[in-house]
């Protein structure tokens, strides 16, 4: 795999542990502001996810992938 497409997958990856990491916050906060920080997590994991698929496809689509 080329180190752009490396990068891609770590940031998918990242992104996964981000999501995992906001949900296990949300559901063991205890107190309002935790609840605002992992609900800014979790909306940043899923905008970083969505650009980093697309990202991939284009790279798919180009023939880059490999």
């Amino acid at each position: 795999m080329k180190p752009c497409d490396e990068n891609i997958q770590a940031v998918l990856e990242l992104s996964k542990e981000m999501i995992d990491h906001a949900i296990k916050g949300i559901n063991e906060r205890e107190d309002d502001d935790c609840a605002i920080l992992y609900g800014i997590v979790l909306d940043s994991a899923y905008k970083i996810r969505t650009v980093a698929k697309a990202e991939k496809e284009k790279h798919i689509q180009k023939g880059w992938w490999e």
